[in-house]
């Protein structure tokens, strides 16, 4: 087999074979038969020319099998259920930092591998590490054993997990070849079937401040992620959520953990409901995926049930404190958790109804100071970022805050308040609230 038959052949629009396709991920993976220009020219082949239904699973499987595999099954008690959750991605969302904890309070393991930030969007990891002490670099046997005590990890990809990803998203970025749908099926799914779940739930973000600008390319990739996690034996639903606007009122990593922490807290007021209302959401996809409840509503009112009796909090606690984070953040998070010296609110410069937040804008403006990395050797200061305190179809009157800006210095806040008032478009008349759920694909059983 020759890598330039391979190429020739996608490159005149033709399906590859599974063997085909099995050899350029490990040929490439072990570094000894394919070089990176040979590899650079089938990805771009693929970008133009697509991949079948069928490829793209054969792709995803092999990538998946290119390191260890985790296997639950010898660690958790027969019966209990394995699910795994992903979201493609977006400004404010810490559904994981609540979803997580829900479903494993209702009894279904979860080895949740997160990634960090990078550009606009920020990561999962580098929220957790603003917890003093958190520990990310699980390794494999840790998160099994963890899965098995307490019912969910949250932790990093490990080099031996999907290594073929590793590689194949680096020359991607290289190449401009990340947009591809199934290059990012391949590296969405590879993890996933590598993290050993029987089960997936998607959340994937269409909007401004997502990978996803439109619905019509939301929907395909949540129906290639659900097709190909089919194709390889697993059940999965992918849920459709608005990002044209940031996810709840805090944007930031040691802020984020805060919010998450007050949704997961019983009784707590003043949750931002549309966040409240997309984790509740999930987790019920999630119960219902997982077969501990028989329909949406009634899984949507066990997760309500499982944060107002504690039990939420209390696994999210356990998980915190499984992995060295230090669990007084639980009692005092404001004196535990990373604060920023400068706090700034942002006036509206006029009055009137909001009508657009530029999720985009609010993201970069959040790595500009210093909460996320532009580059992937960037270092990010966790206690940095936004409170917003309106959103789309809230009306505002001119100086109250549309946000306050925590800052490293009164400087970096300064320089951010103009660039914070310019993503806020607001208008005479009212405007309507944004569809927070657009569709879920993938499930079966109704309600």
């Amino acid at each position: 087999m020759r890598i330039q038959d391979i190429i020739a052949k996608k490159r005149d629009g033709a399906a590859l074979t599974p063997d085909e396709i099995t050899w350029f991920v490990d040929g490439y993976t072990r570094g000894d038969t394919i070089a990176d220009y040979q590899a650079s020219a089938l990805l771009m082949a693929i970008y133009l020319r697509g991949m079948n239904e069928t490829e793209t699973a054969l792709l995803t499987a092999a990538m998946a099998a290119s390191g260890q595999t985790l296997d639950l099954s010898h660690a958790i008690a027969p019966g209990v259920p394995t699910l795994d959750k992903h979201s493609t991605g977006g400004v404010g969302d810490k559904t994981t930092l609540v979803v997580v904890p829900i479903l494993a309070a209702a009894g279904v393991a979860v080895c949740k591998m997160s990634g960090r930030g990078l550009g606009h969007t920020g990561g999962t990891l580098d929220k957790l590490e603003s917890i003093p002490g958190f520990r990310v670099d699980l390794t494999p046997d840790e998160m099994v054993r963890q899965v098995a005590t307490i019912g969910a990890c949250l932790a990093g990809q490990t080099g031996d997990l999907a290594p073929a990803d590793k590689k194949l998203y680096a020359l991607r970025d290289a190449t401009a070849t990340v947009g591809s749908l199934p290059l990012i099926v391949g590296s969405i799914l590879s993890k996933k079937l590598a993290g050993g779940a029987a089960a997936f739930l998607f959340d994937v973000k269409v909007g401004g401040g997502a990978l996803m600008k439109t619905p019509e390319e939301a929907t395909a990739l949540a129906e290639a992620l659900v097709a190909g996690a089919v194709h390889n034996g697993r059940r999965a639903v992918a849920v459709l959520s608005d990002m044209s606007q940031p996810l709840g009122n805090a944007v930031g990593n040691a802020l984020e953990i805060r919010e998450a922490m007050e949704a997961l807290t019983p009784g707590a007021g003043g949750v931002n409901a549309r966040f409240q209302q997309l984790c509740l959401r999930l987790a019920a996809e999630g119960l219902l995926l997982a077969g501990r409840v028989r329909g949406q509503a009634e899984g949507q009112a066990e997760a309500a049930r499982l944060i107002e009796s504690g039990a939420g909090w209390e696994k999210f606690r356990q998980i915190v404190q499984a992995q060295g984070g230090d669990s007084r953040i639980f009692d005092d998070p404001q004196n535990r958790l990373p604060v920023a010296p400068v706090l700034q609110p942002v006036p509206a410069p006029r009055g009137g109804w909001v009508a657009a937040v530029d999720a985009e804008a609010i993201g970069n403006l959040v790595v500009q100071l210093g909460g996320g990395r532009a580059r992937k050797e960037d270092l990010i200061d966790p206690a940095v970022g936004l409170i917003l305190q309106t959103e789309i179809g809230h009306e505002v009157q001119k100086g109250a805050p549309l946000a306050t800006i925590h800052a490293r210095t009164e400087a970096a806040a300064e320089a951010a308040a103009a660039r914070l008032q310019a993503a806020y478009q607001i208008r005479d008349e009212p405007v309507p609230m944004p569809q927070l759920l657009l569709g879920v694909l993938g499930r079966e059983t109704p309600g």
